[in-house]
Formats: structure tokens, C-alpha cells, sequence
């Protein structure tokens, strides 16, 4: 259930209540369509004017719960209540592929009223419409233009838009709404070092309730709160991501020394437990020799003897009982603590010598019908060895150069000279993944080499997809799940490319899934080609060239 209290009458308590809270949420339930629980009966509030961010591992339901608040999804159980109905910046936009960038805004009624009536059509109903906002166009383009948008018109199809574009558009509709509490999901996903910088800014200065789900660690780092999300619970860090860091650093040594002496202590149980079965084996049998030597008749003997197995049995049963709880206490660290294992997975090197030149491009361009891409055609050239990104604004290009160097499309302009050599594209919506397959069933499509089942199970376990997860619908993966199961595919399959082509690879990446794919790329021996405004990612893979689309030389 999803209510918004704005404007209306409340009672004392409620009225105090949200006198010092925007969003309250009461034990939220949701699953997913297969009827696979994402959470449950999950409980948290957000002060007015407090900024959030929201962390959680990939498929945790970061996007689900923003979703659920914003009024957009109905929760299995439970209540959202907020002060005033809030202002939604969605992560993926496929479904405004038809829309106009004003139908994406909400703000089409409202223009074509203001147009009807300017003409003349001064009705009720296009007065209502209108709302008395009459600047709503100027308004509206201002805040476009605010986001570097000027070029954009509110007549535009949204799918003719980059990503960054996109992004920027329901950035825009922030200051044509005036919200008093913003969700955003990825926010700097697909924007350029520009826009980052705006966005971070922004969100230092605002006024406004903000609750952010995003892995961009400069971002968290300028949130006073982080909430953690997992499947029974929300956990509060009063502090930014690098105090939140600490703490979870904190909790997982502690974890793992009480791991430490649980283990320790199971098997000190299991050696109790052996030598006590030992000896009391043996003081049996002495006492029946003994016994014996008395001439004791055979029935004591037995009761003797059926006394003391009575006894080894019930110490049997005691230390067998604290085993078993040391067991429980163990399996439940183990599923809590991290696994750094998963950071040392690497594909194969590349079977190209040293040197090799790949790809050469020269005087490229690329025409969308009479306008062509680029300000100035592009010369460059790809070597087996090379680590490049490819910079440039929202909206410049990158994406299309990267089709062009796969082999998707052709330049309109110049020539490309490709030599022969493996790549695997891995795009921003991931495409090389199946929706209608199962997990099990996506990876079994890589597995030419054909591994023994128990060898790609472990495999999955490794990349973070336990047994509960092989049947599940590949179209249910969060974005990040995808880019795991496809490195993990890449794995299985052995056929190591010669180049690996990435496009905004980190952007729908947790936190921890992020150094999985860093350290992967950074171990591979071949050729990268990067379409990134992550720059610690580029760091991290060792990039040290670039093709710059702002500034060609």
C-alpha cells in the first residue's frame, strides 16, 4: 500500500510524525513475478531534508523498493507513507522509447493545453489541464538547459537520445517539479565527467529529501546517511560510505575471528567427545574383567555393563548436541562473511603475440541522416597489447564508434582495415544474455568444452549464484547479475577473445560485483577498448590511451 499524505488532515501523531519524516516505510514485503521473495517485512524512515543512499548487492532489490516508494509497484505486504508524492529518477528508460521527452516528463497535457488555449480553446478542460502554469514550457526548457539539454526539444523521441541524455532529461523534470523528496536509481550512470561533477554538486547543496540507490563511491561519499538493504532488513550507518566501509570492515573481522574460535571450538567438541567414547570403551571392559575375576554372576555383569554404555551414550548425545550448535553457528558466519575468493578470477590470456595490430581507422565518420557524428573525422589504431577509453560528452558518439569498431555498422565516411581477431561486446543492456533462459541453462550454452555439472555449479557459486538462482529466469536478473553470469559464461567457455569491448561496464554494478569485473578485466592479457566516465575503473584496468570525440587530434 502506497500513501501520500500532502495537504490533507492528520491526527496529532501523524501530523508530529511527519513534521520530522518524508518517507515512512512499515514492513514492506515484495516478490518477485516467480514468486521468489526479494525482501521482507523491511521497516525504515527518512527524516525531512536527510540524504540517503541506498546499498545493497545486486538483485537485493534496491530498484524494486525505490519503485514501491515512488508509488509505481505495490508492495506483498506492508505500507509506504509520504509526506508529499515524490519525484522518480528511474535507472533504465526502454519504456519511454515510444514517448516524447515531454510525455516522459509528464508535462505533454500541460503543453498541449497551454497551446489550445494560446490558439484560442480557452475551455474547462484545458484550463484544468494547465494548472496555471503558464511557464511551463519556458520552465521546462531552462531546466533542460540547465543539464546541457539546449539542443534537445520537448518534441523529441526519448530513443533518439544516448543514455547520458536520457539520464539528464529526468534530472531536468527536479527543477520543473520542485519535489520535496527525490528518489534517484543510478544516477550517474551514462553521465559524462561534466555532468557528474553538476549532479554531485547538486546534491550538496539541495534542500530537498533525497534517497539514492548507486554504486558511484564519490556520490556516497557526499551522503551524511547510508542504508544498507538485504533480504529481512534495512541497517543505518550514520555516516558517508567511507565510514560506512569501516564499519562493515569492522563487523567482518569480527566475524571471521568469531568464526576463528568456533571452529576451534568444534573441534576441541569432536576431540572431547572421541576421548571420552574411548575411555569410557575401556573402563567398560576393564570393569567386565574385573567383574569376571569376582566371580560375579553373569546378569550384574550385564547390568553393569548396559549401565555403563547408558552413560557413554548420554555424554555421546551432549557433546554430539554442542557439535551440532558449533555447526549452526559456523554455516551461519560463513553465509555473513564476504568471500575475497571471488576477486581472483581470471580469464585465459589472449593468443595474439605482442604487438599485433587489430584494428586501423582512417578518417572515419558516421552520418544519422544528413548530420554526421563526429566535428572531425577519426584516425586511431588498435594493438593486441592496447589498453584505450573513449572520452567524450553525453551524446558524442561512443557507443556508435564502439558498434563501428565490432563490425556492426560501417563508417559512412573513410576507411577501417580490421585483421583477424576474437572480441566479445559486452553492451549496456547486456545483450549477449538470454532473458528467456534459466541461469543454468544460459551457461550450459558457453560450456563447449564441456565441464562436468559440478564444475559449473561451483563456478556459479563463485560469481555469487547459489543453487536457489540456476532455475531462475535470466529476464528476473538485476544488471548486475547479468554481467556476472556473462564474465562467468566467458569463463566457462574458454575461448578467450582478443579484445574485450565495454561499454559503461560498471553502470548497474553493486559495489562488490564492481571489483569482480575490475579485477577480471585487469588480469586479462589483450586488448580493451572502454567506454567509461568511472574513472577509478579505468585507473584500476590500467588504461593509458584514449580517443577523445571532443578534442580528435
Amino acid at each position: 500500500m502506497f500513501t501520500v499524505f500532502d495537504n490533507l488532515p492528520l491526527p496529532a501523531g501523524k501530523l508530529f510524525l511527519f513534521y520530522i519524516m518524508n518517507i515512512i516505510v512499515q514492513d514492506v514485503s515484495y516478490n518477485h513475478p516467480d514468486k521468489e521473495l526479494l525482501f521482507k517485512d523491511i521497516r525504515f524512515t527518512v527524516g525531512k531534508n536527510q540524504k540517503v543512499g541506498l546499498t545493497g548487492n545486486n538483485g537485493s532489490g534496491k530498484s524494486t523498493l525505490l519503485r514501491i516508494i515512488a508509488g509505481n509497484l505495490s508492495p506483498a505486504g506492508g505500507e509506504v507513507i509520504c509526506s508529499s508524492l515524490p519525484y522518480h529518477v528511474p535507472q533504465h528508460f526502454g519504456q519511454y522509447n515510444r514517448h516524447t521527452v515531454a510525455e516522459a516528463l509528464g508535462i505533454d497535457r500541460k503543453l498541449a493545453a497551454l497551446q489550445a488555449i494560446l490558439e484560442g480553446d480557452v475551455s474547462a478542460e484545458n484550463l484544468a489541464a494547465l494548472n496555471e502554469d503558464w511557464n511551463v514550457e519556458g520552465k521546462s526548457l531552462g531546466a533542460l538547459a540547465l543539464w546541457g539539454l539546449e539542443h534537445i526539444s520537448l518534441s523529441q523521441p526519448m530513443d533518439t537520445l544516448s543514455g547520458g541524455e536520457k539520464t539528464k532529461v529526468f534530472l531536468a523534470g527536479i527543477q520543473i517539479y520542485e519535489p520535496d523528496i527525490v528518489l534517484m536509481d543510478e544516477p550517474t550512470n551514462h553521465l559524462d565527467v561534466w555532468s557528474r561533477k553538476k549532479l554531485y554538486s547538486f546534491i550538496e547543496s539541495a534542500r530537498q529529501t533525497l534517497l539514492i540507490v548507486s554504486h558511484d563511491i564519490t556520490l556516497l561519499n557526499t551522503l551524511p546517511f547510508i542504508y544498507e538493504l538485504s533480504e529481512n532488513e534495512v541497517k543505518v550507518y550514520g555516516g558517508n560510505y567511507h565510514f560506512y566501509k569501516e564499519q562493515k570492515e569492522l563487523q567482518a573481522g569480527a566475524m571471521q575471528a568469531s568464526l576463528d574460535e568456533k571452529e576451534k571450538e568444534l573441534r576441541k567438541a569432536k576431540k572431547i567427545a572421541r576421548e571420552v567414547a574411548e575411555r569410557r570403551q575401556k573402563d567398560t571392559a576393564r570393569g567386565k574383567k574385573q567383574a569376571l575375576k569376582k566371580g560375579l554372576p553373569r546378569i550384574v555383569i550385564n547390568q553393569l555393563g548396559s549401565k555403563a554404555e547408558n552413560t557413554t551414550s548420554k555424554l555421546k548425545e551432549i557433546h554430539t548436541g554442542k557439535a551440532d550448535s558449533l555447526k549452526e553457528d559456523i554455516k551461519q558466519l560463513q553465509n555473513s562473511i564476504p568471500d575475497n575468493q571471488l576477486m581472483k578470477l581470471n580469464l585465459n590470456a589472449s593468443s595474439l603475440h605482442t604487438g599485433k595490430t587489430l584494428l586501423t581507422a582512417k578518417d572515419i565518420n558516421f552520418n544519422y541522416g544528413e548530420h554526421t557524428v563526429w566535428p572531425h573525422p577519426l584516425s586511431f589504431r588498435i594493438k593486441s597489447e592496447d589498453r584505450l577509453s573513449v572520452k567524450g560528452r553525453n551524446g558524442s558518439g561512443k557507443t556508435t564508434l564502439l558498434k563501428i569498431i565490432a563490425g556492426e555498422i560501417e563508417p559512412s565516411i573513410g576507411e577501417i582495415a580490421r585483421a583477424g581477431f576474437r572480441y566479445v561486446y559486452i553492451d549496456q543492456e547486456y545483450a549477449a544474455i538470454e532473458n528467456a533462459l534459466t541461469v543454468i541453462e544460459q551457461i550450459e550454452k558457453y560450456n563447449l568444452p564441456h565441464r562436468q555439472d559440478h564444475e559449473l555449479k561451483t563456478l556459479l557459486n563463485r560469481f555469487l549464484f547459489p543453487h536457489t538462482a540456476w532455475n531462475k529466469k535470466c529476464e528476473y536478473l538485476s544488471g548486475g547479475e547479468k554481467m556476472r553470469l556473462l564474465l562467468c559464461c566467458l569463463l566457462v567457455s574458454e575461448d578467450t577473445p582478443d579484445m574485450i569491448l565495454l561499454d559503461e561496464p560498471t553502470n548497474n554494478l553493486d559495489i562488490q560485483s564492481s571489483a569482480i569485473i575490475t579485477s577480471v578485466i585487469k588480469n586479462y592479457r589483450g586488448a580493451v577498448l572502454a567506454v567509461s566516465h568511472d574513472l577509478h575503473f579505468l585507473q584500476e584496468i590500467n588504461v593509458d590511451k584514449s580517443i577523445d570525440l571532443d578534442n580528435p587530434i
